[in-house]
């Protein structure tokens, strides 16, 4: 599955530039990049999401709110609990992506690459 197999509409005056400019500048925002971390493994409610990214319930409540709306993350109920999920892999892929690239900024070799030759 090769991503890149849409050039044709992947082109400069693809109507989905402004679009993407919009998802990026969602992701602009550490607690939603947290958020984004802390749902690629599943499903949490907001009270562990709130944990996990060290901020108010309140807080992660509106950042997943815009979220959803956005349909980077999804709800599904479970009794009285509201528990988000990732709509996709797309929001995972790019923040995994673009701190990869945070670490090659860093100078050296970054950590993903040490940890892939590792593997080998």
């Amino acid at each position: 599955m090769n991503a890149d197999n849409g050039r044709c509409w992947l082109g400069t005056d693809s109507q989905y530039v402004e679009l993407a400019v919009e998802v990026f500048s969602l992701l602009a925002d550490a607690t939603r990049v947290r958020i984004i971390l802390a749902l690629r493994d599943g499903e949490m409610a907001v009270g562990a999401l709130a944990d996990v990214v060290g901020k108010s319930p309140a807080a992660v409540s509106q950042h997943l709110a815009k979220m959803r709306l956005a349909r980077m993350v999804s709800t599904r109920q479970d009794g009285t609990r509201v528990l988000y999920r990732l709509e996709n892999e797309h929001a995972r892929q790019l923040v995994v992506d673009a701190i990869f690239q945070a670490e090659h900024a860093l100078g050296g070799e970054p950590a993903h690459h040490r940890t892939a030759k590792d593997a080998s």
